[in-house]
């Protein structure tokens, strides 16, 4: 086992999360180590990048760590009612380097769901305290929308305007003020003009299979080149076994293969566990002693627990005009929050988004309708260009029976185990999911759809992995506190998905990052207390 010299902070994950507290912290002077178990991404290899990026995007590309198997990956199952398929990436950039940019803030009832509608838990902070670091994360990133959403708060202006609406967001404009429903622009983490040394956007849409302008603001492209410039030290292929404690019960650093397979120790004043919903918890468990033998930070019993994946879904309408789907962002149309706040006449909590996208892609939408045969290029050509999509997106509200547990039986390449997802839908999850699509399809008819197909309510897709490690001021149900500093070790702070106590109904990449630049100022106040 090789030694490490100690700097100041030690991040593992170098996701939107680790990217946004490395760069902070460094911006206010400490040494900052981050570990990621991943790569690089290639970009010459980026699915889009080339002209058969559908196939490529479903082979080496796919979302799910099964399917992709890179030497960084490690196996995910999925059991329960309701298996979720796993959406995760293990690279620099994390999970970010598969979105599409989607990039939306909470709202202050997301941070009092307890209080206002007596489900979920309560934050321990609210939009408040969270509003000004949404502030700094959208200019870092480079996000693209029109401030003054009706359904939102009062916000500065974004940096970059909205991307353009395309045909496929004038019909569902159309569509919502034939209902007298409101439509906003969708904010995206896109740079629509150029934007801190990157290119503008051009448009080619299907954004989720890689931008090889670096206009989709992926945390490889818009945090980690100015994190190094600052004097970040990012390892990389640095697949962590476990963190491991000093005897007075602190965090000292944790153990770590190489890429030639030599475990090495990093030694830190302060540990930052920032490895996403499945990870961070792996990762906790992983590091089980006689001090904390059931995981790391674990005297709640709730890591790993409370798993959460949004209420996701999508409807389809189809128009006899053509509708130049393939043309724009792919989520940027336009969007509505009117069905986001409980409403007890709808017979459940909370609520959802609507997201207007263009339509799908040809190989995509060949596997959606056209059958094997004779009837294959019909129902294609039928369809083709001629679809407007909507991604639907509702609030799942946490459950102690949905959680993350080691796999012992399916290991990774250095023999560490594996992760299973057990997840059920709840009855509450299923009354708001049916009724989010049902109010798709009113849009859709409205904007002059001639017929409306969904995607229902399963698979579940694990594109929002939140809630394994969730914050809160009891140490008793919560695993960190409203610093994100772990309870059980005073040194150690967890900041990603994993942290999040409810999740809201949109894309959390933006509060995400901002509770990790948060936590960033936290660990540098807090910096003579914790040794740093």
């Amino acid at each position: 086992m090789i030694g490490e010299p100690m700097p100041d902070i030690l991040v593992i994950g170098s996701g939107a999360a680790g990217a946004a507290l490395s760069l902070r912290l460094s911006e206010k002077g400490a040494n900052v180590v981050c570990l990621e178990q991943g790569d690089w991404v290639d970009r010459s290899r980026l699915p889009k990048a080339h002209l058969d990026w559908e196939v490529r995007g479903r082979r080496h590309w796919a979302a799910n760590p099964n399917v992709r198997r890179w030497t960084s990956d490690y196996p995910v199952g999925s059991d329960g009612e309701n298996p979720v398929d796993i959406y995760m990436y293990n690279a620099v950039g994390g999970s970010t380097i598969g979105f599409a940019g989607n990039y939306w803030r909470l709202a202050p009832s997301d941070f009092r769901v307890r209080s206002l509608d007596g489900v979920g838990v309560d934050w321990p902070l609210t939009y408040a305290d969270l509003a000004p670091y949404y502030t700094i994360n959208e200019a870092i990133t480079g996000v693209a929308g029109l401030a003054g959403d009706p359904c939102g708060p009062e916000r500065d202006p974004l940096p970059l305007p909205p991307a353009p609406l395309g045909r496929p967001g004038e019909l569902l404009r159309d569509g919502y003020e034939k209902l007298g429903w409101y439509w906003w622009p969708t904010e995206q983490a896109i740079v629509t003009a150029p934007y801190a040394g990157r290119a503008a956007c051009d448009n080619r849409g299907w954004c989720g299979f890689g931008c090889p302008h670096a206009s989709l603001s992926t945390a490889d492209v818009s945090y980690w080149p100015r994190a190094l410039k600052n004097g970040v030290e990012l390892r990389t292929n640095a697949r962590v076994r476990e963190i491991v404690l000093a005897p007075d019960g602190r965090a000292r650093g944790a153990l770590y293969y190489d890429e030639s397979g030599v475990i090495r120790e990093v030694q830190a004043a302060v540990v930052v566990v920032a490895c996403g919903g499945l990870g961070t918890p792996r990762l906790l468990m992983m590091s089980a002693s006689s001090r904390h033998p059931d995981g790391l930070a674990n005297s709640s019993g709730l890591v790993g627990k409370h798993l959460m994946t949004h209420v996701q879904s999508f409807a389809v309408g189809m128009f006899a005009e053509t509708v130049e789907g393939w043309h724009g962002t792919w989520g940027g149309t336009v969007s509505n929050r009117q069905f986001y706040e409980t409403d007890p006449a709808r017979g459940y909590a909370r609520g959802f988004i609507m997201s207007g996208c263009r339509g799908w892609s040809p190989l995509n939408l060949a596997l959606q309708v056209a059958p094997w045969g004779s009837g294959h290029h019909a129902a294609l050509d039928a369809r083709i260009n001629r679809e407007v999509v909507m991604y639907l997106c509702g609030e799942d509200l946490p459950e102690e029976s949905n959680r993350v547990v080691l796999d012992l039986e399916h290991q990774d390449g250095f023999g560490l185990p594996g992760v299973r997802t057990h997840y059920t839908l709840s009855d509450n999850s299923k009354r708001l999911g049916n009724d989010m699509i049902a109010h798709a399809h009113q849009v859709l008819r409205a904007a002059g759809a001639t017929s409306v197909r969904d995607f229902g309510l399963s698979p579940i897709w694990g594109w929002h992995l939140l809630g394994t490690a969730r914050m809160g001021s009891d140490p008793a149900s919560s695993v960190v506190d409203g610093s994100n500093r772990a309870h059980d070790v005073g040194n150690l702070f967890i900041v990603d998905g994993s942290s999040l106590p409810t999740g809201g109904g949109v894309n959390p990449t933006a509060t995400i990052q901002a509770l990790a630049l948060r936590c960033a100022d936290q660990i540098w106040e807090q910096r003579r207390e914790l040794g740093g």
